[in-house]
């Protein structure tokens, strides 16, 4: 369907295989292309047949971001515009930049006040302790402290910065999206490297929860705008990259369900009075039963569409909740579906676990797998240029990091 022959526009911000999973849940819900705008002209989104790919060069720049957003929605003038953020450092624009917007945008993030509460981390595990939510032991780094702290857990660490975006703006060479140390020496030369770069926020330094990728979990979850969650879905991780850049990045994995997991989000979100989507990085920790939380995202993770393909289109629920104003029914999803950004047969390879093979070989047996960027139809050869060099690349990827 032509962009001009919606209601709503949706509008996505990023580069990545976030706004693409997005953009194909759109077009398979309402048969409508989404623009994507992105501050380079690369990525699986560009040459699309499905989505308006707009580069702009700065779109992380406040001022940038405002003109462009004004202008958008000035040309579709008499349409609603949903407006998401496929990057931490755009949902924050968006949010902090709410009452600037204009009138045709529908933005479905939570308030400054509640974001700034859930970004810093001290309030943040504040309120997981009120509602009961586990994560990892935490010591919370302050550059004051320089080397005179004790941590009151044992090595390995697990060290990662408390604020995301001013960490990437402070680039160095050996600089990773997290690490895992294994001693105190270690420790400090690293925090000596983030500093040193110029970075000046905090740094979270978590007791390492023990296991491979296979112990990891990721839920993605829908609250609607009367601040009640609508949609959980668990994903089981089989593998994750391995790059310094993409650490945390989900390479493979399985759909899941687990109840009672699933409860304790939801009466943690409503609780806070959450709205729109999140995504929790989660890993079962073997010592004692439990899942903990690694990370809360304000947003639909990159590997969001794992929850469409198992019949759960993520579409569906912002603009019916946003745009039709229709009640949703509260759903756990059950479905079962192998979700790859990798080629099979690299996931095959260095997957270790047997009985987590056998089971993506079931999946594979039934035709319930999912590559999010290969679409039946969207096939400009410049578009599979890029997606076959990009899959190409993971063999490299995996040889040398894993």
């Amino acid at each position: 369907m032509d962009i001009q022959d919606r209601e709503f526009i949706p509008v996505l911000l990023g580069n990545d295989i976030n706004t693409y999973g997005m953009s194909r849940a759109f077009y398979e819900a309402y048969g409508v292309r989404s623009v994507v705008i992105g501050k380079a002209a690369a990525g699986p989104s560009c040459h699309s047949r499905i989505i308006d790919f707009r580069h702009v060069p700065g779109l992380d720049s406040e001022e940038t971001f405002i003109k462009t957003i004004e202008k958008t929605a000035a040309e579709f003038a008499g349409k609603k515009i949903i407006l998401m953020g496929c990057g931490d450092n755009y949902v924050e624009l968006i949010i902090r930049n709410a009452d600037r917007l204009p009138g045709n945008i529908v933005a479905p993030y939570v308030d400054e006040q509640l974001m700034e509460r859930l970004l810093t981390k001290t309030e943040f595990y504040k309120m997981c302790d009120l509602h009961g939510v586990e994560y990892p032991k935490t010591f919370i780094y302050d550059r004051s402290m320089g080397s005179s702290f004790t941590l009151p857990f044992g090595f390995p660490v697990f060290l990662k910065p408390s604020n995301g975006i001013r960490y990437w703006q402070h680039e160095f060479p050996t600089q990773k999206k997290a690490y895992r140390l294994d001693s105190e020496a270690e420790l400090k030369e690293v925090i000596e490297q983030i500093y040193g770069a110029g970075y000046d926020d905090r740094l979270i330094i978590q007791d390492f929860v023990p296991g491979d990728d296979s112990n990891l979990r990721v839920m993605i979850t829908y609250s609607g705008k009367d601040r009640k969650v609508r949609l959980m879905s668990l994903a089981h991780t089989v593998l994750e990259e391995h790059t310094p850049h993409g650490i945390g990045n989900t390479a493979v994995l399985m759909n899941d369900y687990d109840p009672g997991l699933s409860e304790k989000l939801r009466d943690f979100l409503d609780g806070i009075g959450y709205t729109g989507f999140a995504t929790f990085d989660i890993k079962y920790d073997s010592r004692d039963g439990r899942y903990k939380i690694l990370e809360m995202n304000l947003r639909q993770g990159r590997s969001n569409y794992y929850v469409t393909a198992a019949g759960h289109n993520l579409a569906r629920y912002v603009v019916e909740d946003r745009i039709f104003d229709r009640d949703l029914q509260f759903t756990i999803a059950k479905e079962r579906n192998l979700w790859t950004a990798i080629p099979l047969s690299v996931a095959f390879r260095y997957t270790r676990d047997e009985d987590i093979k056998r089971r993506m070989m079931e999946l594979v047996r039934e035709k319930k797998v999912t590559h999010p960027l290969f679409m039946k139809g969207d096939n400009r050869p410049r578009r599979m240029l890029f997606l076959w060099k990009w899959q190409l690349s993971h063999w490299f990827k995996f040889r040398k990091y894993l």
